[in-house]
Parts: structure tokens; C-alpha cells; sequence
């Protein structure tokens, strides 16, 4: 088991301006055991693959650069570096870059989704 892991804000920095990019910290493959962790880079305009949709496991999404946008039960948010957001399992969400600058952050999925059903829904 490797417990320090680091984000590669190298290879985040020199990846493309339009370039989604998902460094893996910790999973299945590292030996978790509770959650998943990885680091996102989203280029402005892009977003959540799955559009509006739910998990079944509770994601918490903590903004290390740029401003992200989040809709949650209706209502948009814009979260900066430090914000610390909370989707609880099941509940219909988003996320989109509608800035001009690439956002980063890191996203923890607890409990341990199963590998062998879709991790998001779209709704």
C-alpha cells in the first residue's frame, strides 16, 4: 500500500486548454478499501460526462483551482478554491466549468462504488 500519494499538478499544468484529465489517487487497483479519490482537471465549458444525474455512494468534491459551477436539488452554486462541496447518494446534481479557467479538483466517492455497476445516472 503507497500512503502518500501526490497529485501531478505537472501533468495537469502541461495537459491541453480544452483537456478533461483524471489522475487516480486512490482505488480498487491502489488497494482501497472505503472510497475512491481523484484529482479532475475540467476545461472551461465542460463538465459531468453524465449531464444532470445521482450516484449511488455520496460524492464530496473539494475545489483546488479555478471557480466550479454546481447545480444541486435546483438550486446553482459557484464554488472557488476552498470550497468543500457534498453530494449526498441519490441526489440529482451537475458540474460545469463556465469559466475561462481550467478548474481542478479532488473527488471522493464513500462508500467504495461497486466496479461492477455504472458509477453515475443520468436522471
Amino acid at each position: 500500500m503507497e500512503y502518500v500519494r501526490q497529485v501531478d499538478f505537472a501533468a495537469i499544468d502541461k495537459s491541453g486548454a480544452d483537456e478533461r484529465l483524471t489522475q487516480s489517487l486512490l482505488d480498487y487497483a491502489s488497494g482501497a478499501k472505503t472510497c475512491t479519490i481523484n484529482c479532475i482537471k475540467t476545461p472551461p465549458g465542460g463538465g459531468s460526462p453524465a449531464g444532470m444525474h445521482v450516484h449511488d455512494v455520496d460524492q464530496i468534491f473539494y475545489i483546488l483551482r479555478g471557480t466550479m459551477s454546481i447545480e444541486i436539488e435546483g438550486k446553482q452554486y459557484g464554488c472557488g478554491p476552498g470550497s468543500l462541496i457534498v453530494f449526498p447518494a441519490g441526489v440529482r446534481h451537475r458540474n460545469w466549468n463556465g469559466g475561462s479557467e481550467p478548474t481542478v479538483h479532488l473527488a471522493f466517492n464513500t462508500p467504495l462504488p461497486d466496479p461492477s455497476k455504472p458509477f453515475a445516472k443520468s436522471v
